[in-house]
């Protein structure tokens, strides 16, 4: 009775522990994404509006309403108004395909970013245009990658790219390039072409940056020589619910008998799993390889 205690009490203390946890990692993604949105709205009202660039998605399409309706009939329409109902139904694929959590921590990025873009001044910082597109897509890259990596996104393109890579387990950023050249396009159209393609380099600085510190979808194989398959791979399956195909060999400098473990896994999957191999095998060796694609059940971890 006593042993049974103890084991009832150890066990409480461990959900505790992991529910402290989960109110920590909570925690610190809300303000990960309310400090991401503020650095987006700031580059919004510093170096897209002095540059009169237009960041592409439906936040662009936003931007480009508000300045026909300036320049044409002297009308200020609210960007917080415009940046919501453009939201509306990607917000609800988002919701169906991609989880309640994302979707609910996505509009609270959106919400930040609209009223923020509305209520902040507009400040000068450089005059120089192609400083202006550059350094404008690094910084509003490097507050998405903030949102992105908190599991939430800023909605408009963001809703439709992130729900299409949960049904289709790969990355579609790059695509949403596509639909943000054509707004820009538009916006070139109307108010001239050079303002357009200083916009196409702004949102490609932003796609590649989001590109190099989003790692969700990027793949990696690890191949692992070890003398002890069994611990490497339960390890492995705990810490990332991946499994694996072990191969026999030996060492050819030693002659002793030597196991290949050999996986594919998501990147932040690979940084959990090094630092295990680091703290329990240190006589492990570990090879990482970029993956450009995988045919198969490939699991990825889920926003919820």
């Amino acid at each position: 009775m006593e042993e049974h205690g103890t084991v009832s009490g150890l066990y409480q203390k461990n959900l505790e522990k992991l529910e402290k946890n989960k109110r920590w990692r909570n925690a610190a993604s809300i303000v990960c994404i309310l400090l991401g949105s503020f650095i987006v709205a700031v580059n919004m009202n510093t170096f897209v509006e002095q540059g009169k660039l237009v960041p592409g998605g439906f936040s662009g399409l936003a931007k480009l309403i508000q300045r026909v309706g300036l320049t044409y009939y002297d009308t200020r329409i609210s960007f917080t108004l415009l940046n919501v109902v453009f939201n509306a139904v990607p917000a609800v694929f988002a919701y169906r395909l991609v989880g309640k959590k994302f979707t609910i921590l996505s509009c609270v990025s959106l919400f930040t970013v609209s009223i923020l873009v509305d209520e902040l001044p507009v400040i000068p910082i450089t005059g120089d245009i192609l400083l202006i597109s550059v350094f404008g897509g690094i910084i509003n890259g490097l507050g998405m990658s903030l949102v992105l990596n908190s599991n939430a996104s800023g909605g408009g393109t963001d809703f439709i790219a992130m729900s299409l890579s949960a049904k289709y387990k790969v990355s579609t950023f790059n695509y949403m390039l596509l639909f943000s050249a054509v707004i820009i396009l538009i916006s070139g159209a109307i108010f001239g072409m050079d303002k357009a393609l200083y916009s196409i380099i702004f949102q490609f600085c932003n796609t590649q940056v989001i590109n190099t510190f989003y790692k969700k979808y990027k793949k990696k194989t690890l191949m692992i020589v070890t003398d002890n398959p069994a611990a490497v791979s339960a390890d492995l399956l705990e810490l990332t619910n991946h499994s694996s195909t072990i191969l026999k060999g030996f060492g050819s400098y030693t002659a002793h008998k030597k196991y290949l473990i050999y996986t594919v896994l998501s990147d932040g999957d690979v940084r959990k799993m090094k630092k295990r191999i680091r703290e329990q095998y240190p006589d492990t060796f570990v090879n990482v390889i970029n993956s450009s694609d995988v045919v198969g059940n490939f699991y990825i971890q889920p926003f919820e």
